[in-house]
């Protein structure tokens, strides 16, 4: 059986972040998570939606950082640029414990992790020595979103992962189904998936001035994904938790390399 052992994190300083904005739904329910854990709690997350940002930092124009409150702050770029503002700025004077980053409006699985600022977010903490934790909601109806699933289970899952620990080269990678509380399965620890290439669409339209613009998109999936990854897993209603390594080294490939290039 599991062990069901959990961290206490009532004396822990969390930085909540995400890609979404600071305005994003999913942000107000991290926070609420976050503030059931601890009483000392962070906001430093973008001023405007940056999904798709990835791990990337704004060089060629200064960062804007505005104050909204005591603990809560926008800032005016990416989510990394969050993190390193936050970690080297804000809380220079006492860096978090934790940071949680999400909660974000579609799910980060498979390929989804290379293009993510959710994840992003995450792997910035996590490169600057934080343990960090990316959580997101999957959804097939814009119209419906299961907020109360993430909410409900994500404290326990945070507490339980802080007992266990994980290695300081890697982050956690949470995905919640697209299920009410009460029709979620359990937990699943499974593999990074993949999906199939041909789920990509680029819709070409026009605009009122007669001139094409583009949107790219994806199709939902068509077929059944692998058994044991994070894609299987969500689409049986249960929550995906993958741990993500930062060295993209492929081992096998550098084996074979260095015998037939040295």
């Amino acid at each position: 059986m599991a062990s069901k052992r959990k961290a206490d994190l009532s004396g822990c300083r969390i930085l909540v972040t995400n890609d979404d904005g600071i305005n994003a739904p999913g942000l107000k329910v991290l926070e609420r998570v976050a503030r059931s854990l601890s009483d000392d709690v962070w906001v430093v997350a973008p001023e405007h939606e940056q999904s798709g940002a990835s791990h990337s930092l704004t060089l060629t124009m200064p960062l804007r950082l505005r104050r909204i409150s005591r603990r809560r702050f926008a800032v005016q770029g990416t989510p990394t640029d969050c993190v390193m503002m936050a970690l080297h700025q804000i809380l220079k004077d006492g860096r978090p414990d934790l940071i949680l980053s999400g909660i974000n409006r579609g799910a980060n699985m498979g390929e989804d992790v290379t293009y993510s600022g959710t994840i992003a977010a995450a792997m910035e903490g996590t490169l600057l020595g934080v343990p960090a934790i990316a959580l997101s909601l999957s959804f097939a109806s814009r119209t419906v979103l299961h907020w109360p699933t993430a909410e409900q289970f994500a404290p326990d899952l945070i507490c339980r992962l802080m007992h266990q620990g994980w290695p300081r080269n890697a982050l956690i990678n949470i995905n919640f189904p697209d299920a009410p509380p009460a029709q979620v399965e359990g937990i699943e620890v499974c593999r990074q998936g993949r999906r199939d290439i041909s789920d990509l669409v680029i819709e070409e339209r026009v605009d009122a001035r007669e001139q094409p613009y583009f949107w790219i998109g994806f199709r939902r999936e068509s077929g059944p994904p692998a058994r044991g990854t994070d894609l299987d897993a969500v689409a049986r209603n249960y929550i995906a938790v993958t741990p993500l390594h930062l060295d993209l080294t492929e081992t096998r490939a550098l084996k074979t390399l260095k015998a037939a290039l040295q």
